[in-house]
């Protein structure tokens, strides 16, 4: 059942499912900091996007001018955020780490910018939203807290309302690596369990595109990067 916004009622039991994890299930230690370190060596890091801006494409093409987005962990606010706008779409970006955010507001000072844990997106109040963004957000998620975090968008998306998404295909969960001089937790799913918990969460997959990528920098390996247009079931 909808409420008057277009909203599910389920938001507050998306709510209640983050707020039994407890803030002690939710250990961010070190991950802000580590991107406040970074700063914009990532996007140097990551100067190729092309799968990003393509699934960006598609999001903005399915959204009217003036539609509200929401860039899930919009980092430095390049592509997604730029892209999003520039396409006329009224952009709201979350990211962990205040430096990332900072930098966002200087990248793309038309769209609006909060720095949040996801776990804190649906109580700050943003919502309710018409289209989303989520590139590598979940990644940096403990696998038991991905399903929730995708009922919380679910929760915060009009019906039918498009999202995009992306992760790192890769059999593991809440994994150490070295990450540009620093160290990140990072979770992954093989293709199919990505796809299972995601149509888990209410949404249906429209298409998919995959690619193999070599970071510009010896720091980080290669990876297969997965790409999902997705809809919210209304």
């Amino acid at each position: 059942m909808n409420g008057a916004d277009g909203t599910s009622h389920a938001r507050a039991e998306d709510h209640g499912a983050y707020a039994a994890l407890g803030r002690a299930g939710l250990d961010r230690s070190g991950q802000a900091e580590a991107f406040d370190a970074i700063g914009d060596r990532y996007d140097e890091a990551f100067p190729h996007k092309e799968g990003q801006i393509a699934a960006g494409v598609w999001l903005a093409e399915q959204l009217p001018p003036g539609a509200r987005v929401l860039d899930l962990a919009c980092g430095t606010g390049t592509p997604t955020a730029r892209q999003l706008t520039e396409s006329g779409l009224k952009v709201t970006g979350v990211d962990l780490s205040p430096g990332m955010i900072e930098l966002a507001r200087e990248n793309v000072p038309e769209a609006e910018f909060h720095t949040l844990d996801i776990a804190d997106v649906e109580s700050a109040g943003l919502g309710p939203f018409d289209g989303a963004a989520a590139f590598f957000a979940l990644l940096m998620l403990p696998r038991a807290e991905i399903p929730v975090a995708l009922r919380m968008l679910h929760g915060l998306l009009r019906p039918g309302a498009p999202l995009v998404l992306s992760m790192v295909e890769a059999d593991v969960d809440n994994f150490s690596i070295p990450f540009l001089g620093n160290t990140i937790r990072v979770s992954g799913y093989l293709r199919e369990d990505l796809h299972r918990v995601v149509t888990d969460a209410g949404f249906e997959i429209a298409g998919e595109d995959s690619y193999a990528y070599a970071p510009a920098t010896t720091d980080v390996p290669p990876e297969i990067q997965i790409f999902l247009h997705c809809r919210k079931r209304s």
